[in-house]
């Protein structure tokens, strides 16, 4: 009898455990940080785009960290209509000041949550695709830099997506989190006259010393995390791969 129940208990374990792999599939490594029951993890869900001059890259500057510099992109923002979803998953948005910031996938959840987060995140609905932050952050970002007309255009432009990133789940000193940040890296595609106009317009700005809000950089500053007097904001490393050098830069809000 004792046999027959332990081997019916043996079985639904293995088939619990199956069950969950296979839900998973995708994310395995994440749920090594879903199984620390007490533990709380920072996430953040960004676009990124890689405008380059052979092994140089263009990086804007940032209004949230002075004196540094990172590729154009950012974080991906979700729709109201998410909101029964992110509850349920209890997802925190980091708040801050600005207001652009608003609906930014970019907060907190218990680890539990992070494997249902991670597939929510896989069905794309409810929030924009990757594509449509490239987009949208691009726009903002060159009206930021003082170049509005630039922006003209950028929403019938194409991009080639180059890469994921999967950046932790990390240790952050003096915290009590991990943080996971899941990037997605686009090539601007030089398929048409906007494009090619807009790639030489920002190499011009980012050659020119005199403007403020673009540089040119390569992979020595890139590895270095420095170029001249400027800092090089630690995730401008996916534009060349998967692995970062640096640690992160704290915003000033």
């Amino acid at each position: 009898m004792w046999e027959a129940i332990w081997t019916g208990l043996l079985v639904a374990l293995l088939g619990w455990t199956a069950k969950v792999l296979w839900t998973n599939r995708r994310r395995l490594h994440l749920l090594r940080v879903s199984l620390r029951p007490f533990g709380q993890v920072r996430v953040s869900i960004a676009s990124l785009v890689r405008i380059q001059d052979d092994d140089r890259f263009v990086l804007l500057h940032s209004p949230f960290r002075p004196d540094s510099y990172g590729p154009p992109g950012g974080v991906v923002k979700y729709h109201p209509t998410a909101r029964p979803e992110l509850d349920r998953l209890r997802f925190q948005e980091e708040l801050r000041v600005d207001q652009r910031m608003r609906h930014d996938l970019r907060g907190f959840l218990p680890a539990s949550s992070l494997p249902g987060f991670v597939r929510w995140l896989d069905r794309q609905q409810n929030r924009e695709s990757a594509l449509e932050a490239v987009r949208r952050e691009l726009a903002e970002e060159l009206g930021e830099i003082g170049h509005p007309e630039l922006a003209v255009g950028v929403d019938g432009l194409h991009f080639t997506h180059v890469r994921q990133v999967v950046d932790g789940p990390l240790a952050v000193p003096g915290r009590a989190y991990r943080q996971l940040r899941l990037l997605d890296v686009f090539d601007l595609d030089l398929d048409a006259p906007g494009a090619i106009r807009l790639r030489d317009a920002l190499l011009a700005l980012a050659a020119d010393p005199s403007v403020p809000g673009a540089v040119l950089v390569g992979a020595d500053d890139i590895l270095h995390g420095r170029h001249e007097r400027f800092y090089v904001a630690p995730h401008t490393a996916f534009l060349m791969g998967d692995r970062r050098y640096h640690a992160d830069l704290p915003p000033l809000r």
